[in-house]
């Protein structure tokens, strides 16, 4: 797929992946019924619990339920891999997160009496009979098996119910090398698309969704929800990821959303460059000078606009439970 989005050099996978020790993992169910599921994003490989990752967190528009986020916002730190799902599902991924922790732990020598799971998610009642709440503990774990730095987007995992600007959404991501001193760094973005309207999408500046929304008549409000995920190895303060995770909007302002009432949209981004132990007492930590965070701002708005086509280029027409089809972007437009 061959998509010229910004000036900023990709990620060899041009993926949430490229940073080191990054895994994503999904886990679709795909019946009669539903069409939903659950991904993880895995930010190493060894135990974040002890030792937690500089993390941020920002609502844009907070129609939503995502769990564990004001713990984030307070301490500036991450503890557990995020999980990605439905709306009416959060409850259930939250507790299979607990269960997967205290297993972790127990496996390390120790035991968890408080843990703070991050589980974001979107609505995906138009094609999944959402009240039959179908991921639970097994669909989580098989998810965090299959975790891989390379993995499949669109209509997978959390991403199978999704809709975007009322064509088929999903699971999406794109990458940015950046530059400082010689020094080169990476910054990925993963998203779940559910929002935006038809008639306001737009590729490279032209209104590309316009004569979609002509043909096949379906335009509805921007509402719906889009969650990103932001993981970098730039050495940076919790207050400087925070600047560059809201930049993350800018991406999907370029592809016409208005971020709609209706609509969560929800940003959280950690940093693998520093660590911070469970326990101790005064820690150094690196992190960039603040006239080189334009760089990094650029990087989250360009894998932001890229990854959400992506989210919508690989995804496949989806039917879902009560007839309703939404169709592939690729019937209509092709890079």
């Amino acid at each position: 797929m061959d998509l010229k989005i910004g000036r900023m050099t990709r990620g060899k996978l041009n993926s949430l992946g490229d940073v080191p020790g990054v895994r994503v993992g999904h886990c679709t169910v795909d019946n009669d019924r539903h069409k939903t599921g659950v991904t993880v994003v895995l930010p190493c490989g060894d135990d974040i619990f002890r030792r937690k990752m500089v993390a941020a967190c920002h609502v844009l528009n907070g129609f939503g339920k995502t769990a564990g986020l004001m713990q984030i916002s307070e301490l500036g730190t991450l503890e557990t891999p995020i999980a990605l799902t439905n709306t009416l599902n959060v409850g259930r991924v939250h507790d299979a997160m607990v269960e997967y922790m205290c297993r972790q732990a127990e496996a390390n020598g120790y035991a968890v009496t408080s843990v703070n799971p991050v589980v974001c998610e979107c609505n995906d009642a138009s094609l999944n009979d959402i009240r039959h709440r179908a991921v639970g503990e097994r669909e989580v774990f098989a998810a965090i098996e299959n975790a891989a730095p390379s993995f499949a987007e669109g209509d997978v995992g959390a991403g199978k119910g999704m809709t975007c600007h009322d064509l088929k959404g999903g699971i999406g991501t794109s990458s940015r090398i950046i530059e400082i001193d010689g020094e080169c760094f990476t910054l990925g973005v993963l998203v779940q698309t559910n929002h935006g309207s038809l008639s306001d999408l737009r590729i490279d500046g032209q209104p590309v969704g316009a004569e979609i929304e002509r043909r096949i008549h379906e335009d509805t409000p921007d509402q719906g929800s889009c969650i990103m995920i932001v993981a970098t190895d730039l050495p940076v303060t919790s207050r400087q990821l925070g600047r560059i995770i809201r930049r993350c909007s800018v991406g999907l302002a370029r592809l016409g959303s208005y971020i709609g009432h209706g609509s969560g949209e929800v940003m959280v981004g950690f940093s693998t460059a520093n660590r911070i132990p469970a326990q101790g007492g005064c820690i150094s930590l690196r992190c960039i000078h603040e006239s080189q965070i334009n760089k990094a701002f650029r990087a989250a708005a360009e894998a932001t606009e890229e990854a959400v086509l992506r989210s919508m280029l690989h995804a496949s027409a989806v039917t879902g439970y009560s007839g309703k089809v939404r169709r592939s972007l690729r019937e209509f437009w092709q890079p």
